[in-house]
């Protein structure tokens, strides 16, 4: 795909993966509107991304709420006179052990990871029609592929994102709509803040930008996945599929170590 004159809609664009593929797309002279619930934060990544390029607009919106959805889609088609690509880029995480989880956090988790891209693509999908040339870019994550502990429901709901995004992609073939699915990895984002697991526990950082840039690689050549992590991570994917236990004696090894280092990992 040729992404220059693309109108694009990225939620969850005010940090992080979202504004890093917002600099690129407007690179390559794509229009761009980004979403985000914090205004301010919002209207301060709106006027950082203007010093390149005027051709983007913030929309101050809560995509996992019905109304914020709504708003999210009618202000990006309103602004951009129409829609070649959604990127459901908003995301929550809360880790820690299933049963010391409020049941709130977990319900925050998915509604904004899994419903809210569910519904808004649902809603989308006669502005994508009528582009001809569209696609749909789901943000998942490494966990979607391989569950780690202590993320039961955030690894629940990227891998249901994975798996909507595979039968959507099926559902849409030779219609003009494409999918993609990326799975990142550790990513240093305000997302990853609170999470103080390292490389030793898995946990390998990687920048906003050069996961970004994989990305937008993907949509320009139709790949239907982008998997971060390099060859560690696809032997692991591997490993997975083929030993489950031996991923299982894996982690109990790292357990102790990693519940500690994510106990206080939360971004909702």
């Amino acid at each position: 795909m040729n992404l220059e004159g693309k109108r694009i809609l990225i939620t969850g664009g005010s940090s992080g993966i979202g504004l890093a593929l917002a600099r690129f797309f407007l690179a390559k002279g794509a229009r761009v509107a980004i979403s985000g619930r914090r205004a301010d934060a919002l209207a301060k990544a709106v006027e950082a991304l203007r010093q390149a390029s005027p051709s983007v607009w913030g929309i101050a919106a809560d995509v996992a709420t019905p109304d914020g959805r709504a708003a999210t889609l009618k202000q990006a088609l309103d602004t951009l006179d129409g829609l070649d690509i959604l990127v459901n880029n908003a995301g929550g995480v809360r880790a820690g052990r299933l049963e010391n989880t409020p049941e709130a956090e977990l319900q925050a988790m998915i509604d904004v990871d899994l419903v809210a891209p569910i519904l808004l693509t649902r809603a989308a999908l006669p502005a994508l029609r009528t582009s001809g040339d569209a696609m749909v870019v789901n943000v998942a994550s490494g966990i979607a592929l391989i569950g780690a502990p202590f993320y039961a429901t955030y690894a629940a709901t990227k891998a249901g994102l994975a798996r909507f995004g595979e039968a959507l992609r099926r559902e849409l073939k030779g219609e003009g709509i494409h999918v993609l699915t990326a799975y990142p990895g550790a990513t240093d984002t305000p997302m990853m803040q609170s999470n103080r697991a390292g490389p030793e526990l898995g946990f390998s950082r990687e920048p906003a930008t050069t996961v970004a840039d994989a990305i937008v690689e993907g949509i320009e050549t139709g790949a239907f996945e982008v998997i971060r992590g390099g060859e560690a991570r696809a032997q692991m994917i591997a490993l997975n599929r083929d030993h489950p236990a031996a991923v299982d004696e894996r982690f109990l090894g790292l357990k102790l170590a990693l519940e500690d280092a994510v106990k206080d990992h939360s971004a909702l």
